[in-house]
């Protein structure tokens, strides 16, 4: 029988009366339980629960010197990551730019040759373009020596990241991450021409912006201290960003709490009416309607997109098609970019045949699969581990061999949840890694990479102490429904706590010995399943699917028939394809009665 969540403490119920059940155990769940907190989250608002820019550690400083190379015609250049992070926080950085008037330039690194964050050669470069300002988005902060050569060549760096520092924070004139830690050797802040203005802590109260997220509060900042430039920029004109903010905040699936929750909602917001014409060429290729955009579009649809230019070709494509004015450029950015999507899908079906391969030849499959191969491109094998993960229903690891030559890979959970203890606990394996507990990335050390396996396995064995893997993967559901309460007002109380994403995930339902009136499969390959469940004692109907039938939906279809009565559990959602979006269930979870 699947398990449900813990009844909804009485003191925390009281608190939130004001709402249903099902709403008042949902935000609980999300650690909302007082009625401000309840209030802020359900309605968020552009005026009153943004956190002051100013706030952020070093940013009166960064704010101001960027204001000056602005106003002063001094060469900036914008130096943004290549995935759909960087890339929409180089988009912002260049609208914000080209409406003020700046004298600048955008640089992207090439993923495979340049691999990611800053590099010594890049920065050259820039200098001997004239560059004399250099802004980071969604990277720099690791980037120590390249920064440092930077001051070598007489220019200044402000910093805007969001991923976690190493034990030396880089020279950079200013800083701005709200997860920069206390800095550790002080001194090094000092090697170069200009000293930082660093403080021992963040004092910014949200921590989990994403990049484009800080890029786009330095903006906010710069607008703040240099009440000049709104001669060039009408008040309110930055809010037009939010759709690249919104996009990344979706995209690099950073929580969606606090002000994340706020910028993804005004970002799809302003993205159903963004008049980004190779925004609206994309979409129509993919057939997504722009006035009704959701966080699953941006998930499923356009990120994939945007992160395949870098992954199968240059990165530069997908800065283009947001940024172009021009029709024509539009819709040939749009179809490059779906082409490198087909490349990008065949790719990774190519390694996924490998590594499918490599097991048959195995027979038994361990707790944890571990495989690389020097030949296999890095960029795509979260994609692949997340294939394999849920079919295996177990963690996945898989590397490949960078440009640089270093041993990168990607993970993905298959469900268990202590994902980032188990990289923590494997010894002497990875050079570095990060992420959550879902996905992430690594970089194991070469000389021990043919021991990731093993060692994950084992430090596996140690973090379950007698659980099984089941109990590590069991989902709770977050109420019981029946056929017949599941209606568009049902889903529309559901909806009010999106957008969805890490910390708000979708609820989860359970139906309970409810019978199936029809079975199907579609698709080409017929990969995907539909279930009509009997609504009314057969007097209606209502679809549920899943793509792409794997795991343990899969083993379970085996035995099901026309007739049987069975358990499941499922998201709700709006069936975009047919007349009317009607509701219907996303398969997660089945059972025959």
């Amino acid at each position: 029988m699947f398990p449900l969540h813990d009844p909804l403490d009485e003191l925390v119920r009281a608190e939130l009366a004001a709402y249903d059940d099902l709403t008042a155990a949902l935000l609980a769940r999300r650690g909302v339980v007082t009625k401000e907190d309840a209030e802020k989250f359900l309605n968020p608002s552009y005026d009153l629960h943004l956190h002051d820019p100013l706030l952020m550690t070093d940013m009166p400083r960064a704010a101001r010197r960027f204001a000056d190379a602005i106003i002063s015609g001094e060469k900036i250049a914008v130096w943004s990551d290549y995935d759909c992070d960087g890339i929409p926080g180089g988009v912002l950085m260049h609208d914000f730019l080209k409406k003020a008037g700046a004298n600048f330039e955008n640089y992207i690194p090439h993923r495979h040759d340049e691999g990611y964050g800053m590099n010594v050669a890049g920065i050259e470069k820039l200098a001997k373009g004239g560059a004399k300002l250099v802004v980071t988005v969604d990277s720099g902060i690791t980037d120590v020596e390249p920064i440092k050569r930077a001051n070598e060549l007489g220019m200044e760096i402000i910093v805007t990241d969001h991923h976690l520092p190493g034990e030396t924070l880089p020279p950079a004139y200013a800083i701005l991450n709200p997860n920069a830690r206390p800095v550790r050797d002080k001194t090094s802040l000092m090697s170069g021409p200009s000293k930082t203005g660093i403080s021992n802590g963040e004092t910014y109260p949200f921590k989990s912006l994403c990049g484009s997220g800080v890029a786009w509060k330095l903006i906010c900042a710069t607008l703040a201290v240099a009440p000049e430039l709104r001669t060039r920029i009408p008040e309110g004109w930055e809010k037009w960003l939010l759709d690249m903010v919104g996009l990344a905040t979706v995209a690099d699936m950073v929580p969606l709490v606090g002000e994340n929750r706020l910028l993804a909602t005004y970002g799809l917001l302003v993205m159903r009416k963004s008049p980004r014409i190779g925004l609206q060429k994309l979409l129509r290729g993919m057939r997504v309607e722009q006035r009704a955009i959701t966080e699953d579009d941006i998930g499923f649809m356009i990120a994939p997109r945007v992160n395949a230019a870098s992954r199968m070709g240059e990165a530069r494509d997908a800065f283009r098609l947001f940024t172009t004015d021009d029709e024509n450029e539009a819709d040939l950015l749009a179809k490059k970019l779906e082409a490198a999507n087909r490349q990008r899908k065949a790719a990774a079906g190519a390694i996924t045949r490998a590594v499918h391969s490599r097991l048959k030849e195995r027979g038994e499959v361990r707790s944890i699969i571990a495989l690389g191969d020097p030949e296999w491109r890095p960029a795509l094998l979260g994609l692949v581990a997340n294939t394999i993960a849920d079919e295996y229903e177990r963690p996945v690891f898989l590397w490949g061999r960078e440009g640089n030559l270093s041993l990168k890979g990607s993970f993905r959970s298959g469900g268990f949840t202590q994902t980032m203890e188990l990289l923590r606990t494997t010894e002497n394996t990875f050079a570095q890694f990060g992420g959550h507990a879902a996905a992430g990335g690594f970089t194991a050390i070469d000389t021990e990479v043919f021991f990731l396996e093993d060692r994950l396995v084992e430090a596996h064995a140690r973090l379950l102490e007698g659980k099984t893997i089941e109990d590590s993967l069991a989902m709770r559901a977050d109420a019981v429904v029946t056929p017949e309460e599941i209606n568009m007002s049902f889903l529309r109380s559901v909806e009010k706590l999106a957008p969805f994403g890490i910390q708000n995930s979708k609820p989860v339902f359970l139906l309970r010995d409810v019978a199936l009136r029809e079975i199907s499969r579609f698709g080409k390959a017929q990969e995907h399943l539909k279930l009509k469940i009997d609504v009314n004692e057969g007097n209606g109907s209502i679809d549920a699917v899943t793509f792409f039938v794997k795991g343990a939906v899969a083993r379970a279809t085996e035995n099901l028939s026309t007739g049987s009565r069975v358990n499941l559990l499922a998201h709700l959602e709006r069936d975009t394809f047919s007349r009317g979006s009607p509701v219907r269930l996303r398969l997660l979870d089945i059972r025959v009665v």
